[in-house]
């Protein structure tokens, strides 16, 4: 399981970080909202922790911010704000749970197995999505094709993932802002094309027979067959 943990107190975070990974976990650290965000769009994790006091801004802005980025993974808020109203904020603003600190170590990994079972697809549901011979491991968050792992941002596997459950189908850039960015950029911005442009040159590139086409003037399928 990757991680993703946001703490700027250095002790707490290499603390943290030493004990998490003997617990079986893949760490990556950042110890500013900047930082957390560039390894966010750049890699896939399972699970996030994020501190709410970090020198650069507050954790409920990056959370948010990495929701409009297409982060899905949950979020354990690490914090020293102990109010009822902080909480509730947090959970309220894209957290999906709240532990305060000082902490339980122990504590801290019960909530984080708890998120990451919530979080699993529940028992019959698909953990994989193929369409000939691309595949998405939706445990691992992961793609491949012809056997061949992608290299995708976090918000290329969603885009991916959306394009794959309505494969065969017309999409349009309307429904994609809608369904993977939320709606929450101005529906005249070019960003769905961008993203396609790129997710485009990872699955069909290398003389791939291509999978993503251009409707025009409507949008784009996902080729099934």
């Amino acid at each position: 399981m990757r991680l993703l943990l946001v703490e700027d107190e250095i002790d707490i975070q290499s603390f943290l970080q030493r004990s998490l990974e003997e617990a079986g976990y893949e760490v990556e650290a950042a110890s500013d909202g900047k930082t957390a965000e560039k390894l966010a769009a750049e890699s896939v994790f399972d699970i996030l922790i994020v501190d709410l006091g970090l020198p650069d801004q507050d954790g409920i802005n990056l959370i948010l911010r990495l929701r409009q980025l297409g982060v899905r993974a949950p979020v354990l808020i690490l914090s020293a704000r102990r109010s009822v109203d902080d909480r509730v904020r947090g959970l309220e603003q894209g957290g999906d749970d709240y532990l305060t600190k000082p902490f339980a170590l122990a504590e801290l990994l019960a909530r984080l197995r708890n998120l990451l079972k919530r979080n699993c697809p529940s028992t019959g549901e698909a953990t994989r999505l193929r369409v000939q011979d691309l595949e998405l491991d939706l445990l691992r968050r992961e793609a491949s094709r012809g056997g061949q792992v992608l290299q995708l941002t976090q918000q290329e596997f969603v885009l991916l993932e959306y394009l794959c459950r309505n494969a065969g189908r017309v999409v349009t850039r309307s429904m994609i802002l809608d369904k993977v960015w939320g709606m929450r950029i101005q529906p005249d911005t070019n960003v769905v094309d961008v993203h396609i442009y790129r997710l485009r040159g990872k699955v069909d590139g290398d003389g791939q027979i291509p999978l993503i086409r251009t409707m025009r003037g409507v949008g784009y399928v996902l080729k099934d067959r």
